[in-house]
């Protein structure tokens, strides 16, 4: 039997060799309010890069002006981005449904036509041509990733953005050649891999983030995902798969367990949505018991399904944590909220390996997106 790896030795991913097998997960910083990179960006990512992560993953970057969840978010284009750090990887997505288009002040896209209740308006049903321009979007941007100095990119199709929802059944009632058999409604996703692929080829690494569950009846899930992983591996179009799970747009408290932060969501929302999150809130974001490993048990199947290397998201916080998943024959590991609480967690890991995060899973540092990024018990820098 073969050894498991050791977590916090160097390991390649695609082309690139990263300093130990720890990802810092992509969280959506708020540091952006032109669309444009600022130093406290840059920061943000330096502190947990200075930690000792293996890489950090920047956050949102969308592919077209249209893919941003809100306004002051990143967009890729020539002079949009530049990082600094340890490995550092781009997450390049299109919002789709989620995007907030009273924010962005153009159209939202989805499979199909709906109403989204955080912008009060109508979601557009994509075109075929929407749907082609995005893939190749996904290409451009992944182009000027390797021009900016990133190591890799990692391509969205989790939390029902656009390329999520094509493959959920609950948000994709087309009937044409992208709805209906999970062959038609995944191919927003094989289409948009390979567009990546083909437009960087081995230049960096090619991560995606897949979901493996919607979290909501008559939903993606993983059986599904089971199915979509595999051709996503016969394609070649990806060096790993980063799994998780959730819905932005009808269940985002699936994906992080835990308190579901209410009070501190409503405060952070103007009028008339604060009304409605504090009249309504308890029926969109649920509560979730947090337990360490939570994906483990879903990600088990994705893991006997096929040899790519995967990425296991939820609830590591700990050396034991990163070693179950070593043995559980996982190759990286990633942490988001644990690095907020403590960007030096792994250097401190690393001296002392019965380290424990003292992050305690309050998710309170989700609202503080629209104010930047951080942890509510940390002292603001």
């Amino acid at each position: 039997m073969t050894a498991a790896p050791d977590v916090l030795a160097p390991a390649k991913l695609g082309p690139v060799t990263l300093r130990n097998r720890i990802i810092k997960s992509a969280t959506f910083e708020g540091k952006t309010p032109d669309a444009l990179v600022t130093d406290e960006l840059i920061e943000f990512h330096r502190r947990p890069a200075a930690g000792g992560v293996g890489m950090s993953t920047v956050a949102y970057c969308a592919v077209a002006p249209e893919g941003r969840t809100e306004y002051g978010q990143l967009w890729m284009r020539p002079d949009a981005i530049h990082a600094e750090g340890a490995a550092a990887s781009a997450q390049l997505g299109h919002a789709g449904p989620v995007a907030n288009q009273k924010s962005t002040g153009l159209p939202a896209l989805a499979p199909s036509s709906s109403f989204n209740p955080l912008s009060m308006r109508m979601i557009r049903s994509a075109t075929t041509a929407d749907i082609t321009r995005i893939a190749a979007a996904h290409g451009s941007a992944a182009r000027l990733a390797v021009e900016a100095g990133f190591d890799a990119v990692e391509i969205h199709f989790g939390h029902n953005y656009f390329a999520s929802s094509f493959l959920s059944p609950k948000l994709n009632r087309r009937k044409d050649s992208y709805g209906g058999s999970l062959e038609n409604r995944a191919r927003v996703v094989l289409d948009t891999a390979r567009s990546v692929r083909d437009a960087v080829g081995d230049k960096i690494a090619i991560l995606a983030k897949l979901n493996m569950d919607d979290g909501v009846p008559g939903g993606f899930w993983v059986d599904e995902a089971i199915q979509v992983a595999q051709w996503l591996e016969a394609s070649g179009s990806v060096d790993a798969l980063e799994l998780t799970m959730g819905s932005s747009l009808l269940n985002p408290m699936y994906l992080f367990k835990g308190d579901a932060p209410i009070r501190e969501f409503a405060a952070a929302m103007p009028q008339p949505v604060r009304l409605g999150v504090q009249l309504v809130g308890k029926s969109m974001l649920h509560t979730y018991p947090y337990k360490p490993l939570f994906m483990l048990e879903e990600a088990r199947q994705i893991r006997a399904a096929v040899k790519l290397p995967l990425v296991l998201l939820g609830g590591v916080t700990d050396k034991a944590g990163m070693d179950t998943a070593m043995a559980e024959g996982f190759e990286f590991v990633a942490m988001a909220r644990a690095l907020l609480r403590e960007p030096d967690l792994i250097n401190r890991i690393a001296a002392e390996s019965d380290t424990h995060s003292l992050c305690i899973h309050c998710n309170k540092c989700m609202p503080t997106i629209f104010s930047g990024a951080r942890c509510v018990l940390v002292e603001r820098v």
